[in-house]
């Protein structure tokens, strides 16, 4: 089974994040953390500035890695770095997704995640739910 490399951008706005529903391909509708493939010789941190900007028109900060995911799709199994993001200048434009909100803790599982996507709401959930109840 091929392995595939990809980061993804938890873009996060006080007690909100931004996801984003792909426009493309086998999983068109299903809802991701945006981010991308890994190329030679890029960082993580690199890639998601690379792709946010790419796909949403948008400069980021990358902050703390949250946990990295790893899933096997039927086609291949992915490892998934995911970080915490905060937008530094612009404004979201959708350059390949069809579909995209900002979700509250009470929110996040309204929509139809990616199966690895998935796997790291809980964490990103618990993490909002900490900061609600800082405030």
């Amino acid at each position: 089974m091929r392995a595939i490399n990809v980061v993804a951008a938890v873009i996060r706005n006080q007690d909100k994040v931004f996801a984003t529903a792909r426009g493309y391909g086998d999983y068109k509708g299903q809802w991701e953390f945006p981010g991308g493939k890994i190329e030679p010789g890029e960082t993580s941190q690199k890639v998601l500035i690379r792709e946010i900007k790419e796909e949403l028109d948008t400069d980021i900060e990358v902050g703390d890695l949250i946990e990295t995911i790893e899933y096997d799709y039927p086609e291949f199994h992915l490892s998934m770095a995911c970080f915490w993001c905060t937008i530094t200048r612009g404004e979201l434009v959708l350059k390949e997704a069809s579909d995209a909100c900002w979700l509250t803790v009470d929110t996040l599982y309204s929509v139809p995640w990616l199966p690895a996507d998935r796997l790291l709401v809980d964490e990103v959930a618990r993490q909002l739910e900490i900061y609600r109840t800082l405030r």
